[in-house]
C-alpha cells in the first residue's frame, strides 16, 4: 500500500471591504476599461484596519475544518503560506495554531504567489513519511499593506484573502487511480529577483517596503515556466493533458490563465477563474479558487485537478491531484 495525501476539506475567507476598479480610478490615474483589458480584474477585497493575515487565515481554517469534519484535536501540522506575515516573527502559523487550540507543530513558508503549492507539497512530504496524519495548509495574504497606492501599474493588481485545505493520510494502491496528490514539482530562480520583489525588509532597510514589478517580463516568464512545470507533473504520472478535468491556477492575470490553458488545449470551461473578483491574492489565490469550485459542485471526487503558480523570486510549481 502507498500513503497518499488527500484533500478532505476546503475553506475560504474574503474581507468585507470590496474595492472596484472605479473606486481605484478616484485614487490613481486609471480606469475600469484599462484594468479589465490588461488583467481581467474588476474588483478586489481589502482587509479592514486592524484585520491581519492571521485573522484571515484563522477564518479560512475554521471553514476548511468544518467542511472536512475534523476538530483541533485531529490536526497535527499547520503550514501557512504567506508573504505578508503579521510580524517578522513568530510565524503567523503559530498564531493560528493558538487560536484554533491545535497542538503539534506549525510554521510558515514564503514563496510568494507559489506559496500554497510549496506548502501543500511540504505537507504531503510530512504525511508520506509518517510525521503527520492530518495537516492544515493555508494561503493567506494582506497584500494591500505592501502596495504603493501611487503606482497604478501594481496597486490595481492585488487583493487580500485566505484559503485553506485539510490534507489527510489515506492508503492507496500506488497508481494514478488513487485519490490524493499524485505528483508535485517545485522550482526557483533567484537570478530574476529584481523583476518582482519588495523594496524593503528588516535586514536591508528596517522597513516593510513596497511591491515592485516589471510586468511584461513577469508575464513572459510566467507563461513559459507554468507550461513547463505542468508538463513535468503530467510526465511524472503518465496522464495526458486531455484527461485534465480542472485547472486551478494562481489568479494573477486573466491573459496568463488563458495562455497557459491554450498551450495544453484545455477548454476555458475547465479553468477555475476568480481573478475578476479577487484580483491577485498571492499565496491565497489557489485555495480561494479551489474552495469556490469545490463548494459550488464543479470539482467532483475522481476528477483530475492541476494546481499551478508562479511568484516572486522567481518561484513556481504545480501539483497534480486526483480529487
Amino acid at each position: 500500500m502507498t500513503v497518499r495525501s488527500r484533500i478532505i476539506g476546503c475553506g475560504s475567507y474574503l474581507p468585507a471591504n470590496v474595492v472596484t476598479n472605479d473606486d481605484l480610478a478616484k485614487r490613481v490615474d486609471t480606469s475600469d476599461e484599462w484594468i479589465v483589458a490588461r488583467t481581467g480584474i474588476r474588483q478586489r477585497h481589502i482587509a479592514a484596519e486592524g484585520e491581519t493575515t492571521s485573522d484571515l487565515a484563522y477564518e479560512a481554517a475554521i471553514k476548511a475544518m468544518e467542511h472536512a469534519g475534523v476538530t483541533a484535536d485531529d490536526i497535527d501540522l499547520i503550514i501557512v503560506a504567506t508573504a505578508t506575515p503579521d510580524n517578522t516573527f513568530p510565524a503567523t502559523a503559530t498564531k493560528v495554531q493558538n487560536r484554533l487550540g491545535v497542538t503539534g507543530f506549525a510554521f510558515d513558508v514564503q514563496a510568494v504567489c507559489s506559496g500554497f503549492v510549496y506548502g501543500l507539497t511540504t505537507a504531503d512530504m510530512y504525511i508520506r513519511n509518517g510525521q503527520a496524519k492530518t495537516a492544515l495548509v493555508i494561503g493567506a495574504e494582506t497584500f494591500s499593506r505592501i502596495l504603493d497606492w501611487e503606482d497604478r501599474r501594481t496597486c490595481v493588481l492585488f487583493g487580500d484573502g485566505a484559503g485553506a485545505v485539510v490534507v489527510q493520510a489515506v492508503e492507496g494502491q500506488g497508481t494514478i487511480e488513487d485519490q490524493g496528490i499524485l505528483a508535485s514539482r517545485l522550482h526557483s530562480d533567484g537570478s530574476k529577483y529584481e523583476l518582482l520583489y519588495v523594496d524593503g525588509g528588516p535586514s536591508a532597510t528596517q522597513t516593510v517596503g513596497h511591491l515592485r514589478m516589471e510586468g511584461k517580463e513577469v508575464f513572459r516568464h510566467a507563461v513559459t515556466n507554468l507550461a513547463g512545470v505542468i508538463r513535468e507533473v503530467l510526465a511524472d504520472t503518465g496522464i495526458d493533458a486531455s484527461e485534465i478535468d480542472w485547472l486551478v491556477p494562481h489568479q494573477a492575470n486573466r491573459r496568463i490563465l488563458d495562455s497557459t490553458a491554450k498551450k495544453f488545449g484545455i477548454s476555458p470551461d475547465k479553468v477555475v477563474v476568480t481573478v475578476d473578483r479577487h484580483a491577485n491574492t498571492s499565496a491565497a489565490s489557489i485555495p480561494l479558487a479551489l474552495a469556490e469550485a469545490v463548494h459550488d459542485g464543479r470539482i467532483q471526487r475522481g476528477d483530475i485537478v492541476i494546481l499551478e503558480a508562479m511568484g516572486g523570486g522567481f518561484t513556481w510549481g504545480a501539483s497534480l491531484v486526483r480529487w
